[in-house]
């Protein structure tokens, strides 16, 4: 009979170890551009790694990642303006990339101890990151994007890829006056294939913006006729690109010529079995890839 107890104490402590080890993605903190604040959970010491969510998602799309990658790093996983509990301003303006990028400037502003900062970002967070590494160059020392093309491919294949325009309908739609009345917080929380997360997304997106949502398509998507644009500094820094080729909104096709942007090394991780979201969709890949990447990139 002890032994049975002891063994039951053993699995009791084990799963409230794993749950309470699960939930440890960090110290929640707001840090402030001019009236905007944005909201950061941060974990980890080390050298500044700044993690951005794209559409529709908040902080913790990074849940599987965070903890691994703060053993090495100082990790920032923000909510854009207009999601969860950072700030959401009104007006289209108001998510125009330059404040996108202002917003993610002052966390880097904030944190950063001189140690260089490494950016990673998702979809719209992909997005604001390629902007900031191209408009702060001084400040990325690393940069890994997932599932979002650098923005003169996925220029040119509007402008040229009938399949990556019928894909982009949705962009399209968003971009409508009248699109956040069709948002709730349960379709936009459809596609998060963990039932316990999702009732945390629920959650993040009662207390987001659908308009400020909307507003990222409507003041940085590309609008028909859609024209090729390639006036875009070089990014300087190492980047590491990881794409789920389950993608149904932004193709791969979009990847060629990635290389043509950089001036410094470029490592592409291709997952054929994931869609857009490839940090939920394959957790453990993506974060071996990018604890390995990180480690192994020169400065």
């Amino acid at each position: 009979m002890i032994a049975k107890h002891i063994l039951t104490l053993t699995v009791l402590l084990s799963i409230a170890t794993s749950l309470h080890a699960e939930e440890d993605l960090g110290e929640s903190q707001f840090v402030e551009n001019g009236d905007v604040k944005i909201h950061c959970m941060v974990k980890g010491d080390g050298p500044l790694l700044v993690l951005l969510h794209g559409f529709p998602d908040f902080w913790y799309t990074w849940r599987k990642q965070i903890p691994e990658l703060a053993k090495t790093h100082r990790v920032v996983a923000i909510d854009l303006r207009g999601f969860n509990k950072s700030s959401q301003p009104e007006g289209v303006e108001a998510y125009a990339m330059p404040k996108l990028v202002s917003d993610v400037h002052a966390v880097v502003e904030h944190f950063d101890d001189g140690k260089g900062t490494s950016i990673a970002g998702h979809d719209w967070g992909g997005m604001i990151a390629w902007s900031y590494a191209m408009s702060h160059p001084d400040k990325t020392k690393r940069l890994i994007i997932l599932n979002l093309p650098h923005p003169a491919c996925l220029s040119r294949e509007l402008a040229n890829n009938p399949d990556q325009q019928k894909a982009s309908a949705y962009a399209r739609r968003f971009q409508e006056p009248d699109a956040a009345s069709f948002l709730n917080a349960e379709g936009l929380a459809s596609w998060v294939k963990d039932s316990e997360a999702r009732e945390k997304y629920y959650a993040a997106f009662r207390r987001s913006s659908f308009e400020g949502m909307l507003n990222y398509y409507k003041a940085n998507y590309p609008r028909e006729p859609y024209k090729r644009q390639s006036n875009f500094p070089k990014v300087s820094c190492p980047v590491l690109m990881i794409h789920g080729l389950k993608d149904t909104a932004l193709l791969s096709d979009g990847l060629n010529g990635t290389w043509d942007q950089l001036e410094n090394t470029l490592t592409l991780v291709t997952v054929p079995n994931a869609d857009h979201f490839v940090q939920q969709d394959a957790p453990e890949l993506v974060t071996r890839t990018m604890v390995q990447w990180l480690a192994m990139t020169p400065d």
